[in-house]
């Protein structure tokens, strides 16, 4: 097995490895394509840029090129222990700055002052920058699952959603908390309650073995026994590690098993237009027995200020 690294990288001793070094300014595709064997086919990922694709589709491998795309998404889906241990320390962060982000809503705020101040304080706790950008929604905004923060105004009685996540040595965080201004209105009561039960029904009942389809209808089920089916638009998670969004779901066309060391989203949410909307998300690992959730910010309805 041989790893192309340029110079400048320093990269650990491992006797089953072979490390080729090049420069800045040395032709590595070619390197590269030089030293393929005469005898198996080339795989590569579907995330390879056509700049490193195209020369080394011109060398012509004896072997040919193929899509090994598969091999490499099923190996991120399920994380080592190290990996599992980036994972919860940014989460851990994510839990931190959500206490400091709810302390942003007062009085007279808009969305996008609140959402230019979310960095800095990432950055105070020990992250390196956001994971995406993030979704700060007032009211009737949060109906839309992906609400850009603009100049919209806090008022009283408003549910006010947080979606974001950072990244901390490389790996991605992704949390979802609903809470509200001043007042709860009994719709809004009744949605987040309904919300959080299938949240807190779908992470109760992984378990490795099951189809991820069956995981997302745990939470699915829930909402439309109360007659929000069609508010739940999206699928149930995703899974995530060194992107947000990695390869694999968990909706309701997933024929894939859950597996120990695999870690998704679950975030159910009910959206409705020009009123409200409510989504609650944790990231879970999935364990020997079940799942352990990577977040413990409280999920309770919460009234701020």
């Amino acid at each position: 097995c041989s790893l192309f690294v340029n110079q400048m990288f320093p990269v650990g001793e491992d006797p089953e490895l072979e490390v080729v070094r090049y420069s800045d300014t040395d032709p590595v595709m070619e390197i590269v394509a030089g030293r393929l064997g005469s005898e198996g086919a080339l795989g590569v990922d579907k995330d390879l840029p056509a700049r490193f694709l195209l020369p080394l589709l011109n060398a012509r491998p004896a072997g040919g090129i193929v899509d090994a795309s598969a091999a490499v998404d099923l190996t991120r889906g399920c994380k080592d222990e190290e990996e599992r241990e980036k994972m919860s320390a940014a989460s851990r962060i994510n839990d931190q700055a959500m206490e400091r982000f709810r302390a942003l809503i007062r009085p007279g705020v808009t969305e996008l002052s609140v959402a230019r101040q979310l960095l800095d304080i990432y950055r105070e706790l020990g992250a390196e920058d956001y994971s995406f950008d993030p979704i700060v929604a007032f009211g009737p905004n949060a109906a839309d699952p992906h609400h850009r923060p603009d100049g919209t105004e806090l008022r009283e009685g408003d549910c006010v959603l947080f979606d974001v996540g950072c990244r901390k040595d490389m790996y991605c965080a992704d949390m979802t908390r609903t809470f509200f201004y001043k007042e709860v209105p009994a719709r809004g009561r009744e949605v987040y309650e309904l919300v959080l039960r299938a949240q807190e029904t779908a992470e109760r009942g992984v378990r490795p073995g099951m189809k991820l389809k069956d995981v997302d209808a745990l939470a699915r089920n829930v909402i439309a026994a109360a007659g929000h089916g069609e508010h739940f638009n999206h699928r149930l998670g995703h899974f995530i590690g060194l992107e947000v969004h990695e390869s694999g779901d968990v909706s309701s066309t997933s024929e894939r098993r859950a597996e120990p060391g695999m870690i998704f989203s679950i975030e159910p949410g009910v959206y409705l237009p020009g009123e409200l909307g409510v989504r609650i998300e944790n990231l879970v690992c999935v364990t020997e027995t079940g799942c352990e959730s990577l977040n413990h910010y409280p999920r309770e309805l919460t009234v701020l200020g």
